[in-house]
C-alpha cells in the first residue's frame, strides 16, 4: 500500500455499531425534536441494521425513559439523579462521554435547540470528533463505508452542503426541530431501559443553577399546531394585527417570511425559514408570501397549507393545498369573522347561544 493510500485509508471503526439520540427534556417534559429525532433515527437504524438508541438525563425522568420506547428506541439508557435536574454542560457531558465510550455507537443526533447545540459541541470537542450543526437532511451509506451523509444549507443557503466524518467515531448532528417526522406512539412496544450512573456528584460541579425564570409573552413555532404567517405582501407592520386576529380566532401563533423580519415590521423569533425555524404545523396560512425557497423549506412539511396572495402565478401555490387568489386585506377578515361565529365568538352563533339559555 503506498503512503497516499495509507492516509486515505478508512480506520476499522467495527467497534462502534447503533444509532443514539439524545433525548432532550426541560421539567420532565421532552421536546418534540426528540420524537422527530427517533423517527428518522430509526429510519437510519434500519438501514444500517443497527438497534436503534436513545439517552434521557435528568431528575424524575423515567417516565420519559419508557416513552422513547413507544417512539421507535430499542435500547434507552436512564441517567436520573438530583444533580441532573436543570442542564449544566460538565455534568450531562460527562454523562454522555461516558456513554459513549461504552455503548459505542457510531452516530450520535442531538436537536439544534440551546441546549443541543451546547451538550454536542462540549462532546465534539471531548472525544474528539466531528460535528454537523442544524442538518436539514440525514442519510447513510450502506457498508463498508456506514458513513453519515449530514445535509444543510450553505453559501447563502444557496446550496446544500453534505458533510461528512471520515476519520472519526460517533458521528455527530444537530438537527432543527420541524424537519423530521416522529413515529406513531405505540404504547405495546417493548424495549430495554438501562440505568446508567451520574459520574459526577453536586460538590464535583463549579456552577449552580439558583432559579429558571421562563419568558412569557413569547411565540412557541416549534410547539403550534397553527400558525399564520404573513411576508412582503402585507406592506407593513400594522397588517400584523389583522393576522393575530385570524390566529387568535384559530388558536394559533403568528409567523412571518424573512422579508417581513428583515423589514423590521415583526421580531425575529416569529420567523420561519432557513435562517429562522422549522415547522411542522397541522395548518399553516402563508399570507402575502411569493414562496420563495428561503421560506418553504421551513413550512413545506405542515399538514396543510392555504395560500392567500394576489399573484396567481406566485411561487407558493405549488406547494399549497388550497390557494386563494385576491386581495389579502378582505379576504382574512373575512375568513376570521367566519371562524368566529362558527365557533361562537359571535354573530349568528353567538346570538343562538344566548336565545337557547
Amino acid at each position: 500500500m503506498s503512503e497516499r493510500d495509507k492516509d486515505t485509508a478508512m480506520p476499522d471503526w467495527s467497534a462502534y455499531r447503533g444509532v443514539l439520540i439524545f433525548v432532550e427534556q426541560r421539567g420532565g417534559r421532552a421536546k418534540s425534536v426528540s420524537w422527530q429525532l427517533l423517527g428518522e433515527g430509526k429510519k437510519l437504524a434500519d438501514k444500517l441494521e443497527v438497534p436503534l438508541k436513545a439517552v434521557v438525563i435528568g431528575h424524575g425522568v423515567e417516565r420519559l425513559a419508557q416513552e422513547a420506547v413507544c417512539y421507535g428506541a430499542d435500547t434507552v439508557y436512564l441517567c436520573d439523579a438530583p444533580e441532573l435536574k436543570e442542564y449544566r454542560t460538565r455534568p450531562y457531558s460527562r454523562v454522555m462521554l461516558r456513554l459513549i465510550e461504552d455503548a459505542k455507537p457510531e452516530i450520535v443526533l442531538f436537536g439544534a435547540t440551546a441546549t443541543g447545540r451546547d451538550l454536542a459541541g462540549a462532546i465534539a470537542t471531548h472525544l474528539p470528533t466531528g460535528l454537523t450543526a442544524d442538518t436539514t437532511e440525514l442519510d447513510v451509506e450502506p457498508h463498508p463505508s456506514r458513513l453519515l451523509l449530514a445535509s444543510r444549507p450553505a453559501f447563502s443557503e444557496k446550496m446544500m452542503a453534505t458533510i461528512l466524518c471520515k476519520q472519526y467515531r460517533p458521528q455527530m448532528a444537530t438537527a432543527r426541530a420541524g424537519v423530521f417526522q416522529a413515529l406513531p406512539r405505540d404504547a405495546s412496544r417493548q424495549g430495554e431501559i438501562v440505568r446508567i450512573e451520574c459520574p459526577l456528584k453536586e460538590e464535583d460541579i463549579a456552577t449552580q443553577v439558583l432559579d429558571f425564570l421562563e419568558e412569557t409573552g413569547g411565540v412557541n413555532l416549534e410547539e403550534a399546531e397553527i400558525i399564520v404567517a404573513g411576508g412582503r405582501g402585507l406592506g407593513g407592520p400594522e397588517a400584523f394585527r389583522m393576522l393575530e386576529a385570524l390566529a387568535d380566532a384559530l388558536g394559533g401563533v403568528v409567523g412571518a417570511s424573512r422579508a417581513a423580519v428583515d423589514a423590521g415590521w415583526i421580531k425575529h423569533e416569529h420567523q420561519v425559514g432557513q435562517t429562522g425555524q422549522t415547522v411542522r404545523p397541522k395548518l399553516y396560512f402563508a399570507i402575502g408570501i411569493s414562496g420563495a425557497v428561503q421560506h418553504t423549506v421551513g413550512m413545506s412539511n405542515a399538514e396543510t397549507i392555504v395560500a392567500i396572495n394576489r399573484d396567481e402565478n406566485a411561487p407558493i401555490f405549488r406547494i399549497a393545498h388550497y390557494g386563494i387568489v385576491g386581495d389579502l386585506f378582505k379576504i382574512v377578515p373575512a375568513i376570521t369573522e367566519r371562524i368566529k361565529a362558527r365557533r361562537g365568538v359571535g354573530g349568528i352563533a353567538r346570538a343562538k347561544a344566548s336565545e337557547t339559555a
